[in-house]
């Protein structure tokens, strides 16, 4: 049911304005608090796939550090081939950020107006302080997608370099030359991926609170 309602959204927003997006998918009983549950877990689901994607490119790239001349070309075909997916997998995971920080926004936007119309103070403020959590909750979690994805354009850089210098120099004496950048993109993948995890748990914690309701 979620993927229909996921394709459904996507072919409406392409068609329409959010508001309309919003109205619609409301007239389902899907609220911007269910959109927004949706939008986390694809969002955790991109990072898992962009964590695997990189260390294939990696892995790649070590494999052919260690191979025999005549193989240098289908290689660096395969590593050109796992740089582009590793580029085309990062801009997914900033995709699916954006669209959590779209939906998260408008949903902090309408709640907030909202609490103006209520007659009991009780509830309103017990609604305002859910509110407030809401909040506090979100920044925790756009804050370690933001940090995890700000690591992948230094590692794509460091990726592209690596294929730029081998596809005009694909001898051994690059290969050389490549073997000498390969611990410190090693390293920089390694923190992306814990950074990446560390977002991933943040978003398991989020998305176990929206639905608790706490």
């Amino acid at each position: 049911m979620k993927k229909a309602f996921a394709v459904f959204g996507f072919l409406l927003l392409l068609t329409g304005c959010q508001s309309a997006y919003y109205s619609t998918m409301e007239k389902f009983g899907v609220e911007k608090r269910d959109i927004l549950v949706d939008r986390v877990g694809e969002a955790k689901e991109s990072q898992g796939e962009a964590q695997q994607q990189f260390e294939s490119a990696l892995d790649q790239l070590d494999s052919m550090l260690n191979i025999d001349g005549g193989e240098l070309e289908k290689n660096y075909r395969t590593l050109k081939d796992e740089y582009q997916a590793s580029k085309e997998s990062a801009q997914r995971v900033r995709d699916r950020i954006d669209a959590v920080d779209e939906v998260a926004n408008d949903l902090f936007n309408e709640w907030n107006a909202e609490l103006d119309q209520y007659s009991n103070e009780r509830l309103r403020r017990q609604s305002e302080r859910q509110l407030r959590e809401t909040e506090r909750r979100y920044e925790d979690l756009i804050r370690t997608m933001e940090r995890a994805a700000s690591k992948m354009d230094p590692v794509l850089a460091k990726l592209q370099d690596n294929v730029l210098y081998l596809k005009h120099n694909l001898n051994a004496q690059a290969i050389s030359a490549i073997k000498g950048e390969f611990d410190s993109l090693q390293a920089d993948i390694r923190v992306l991926i814990e950074d990446m995890q560390a977002a991933i748990a943040e978003s398991d914690k989020f998305i176990e609170a929206m639905n608790s309701g706490d």
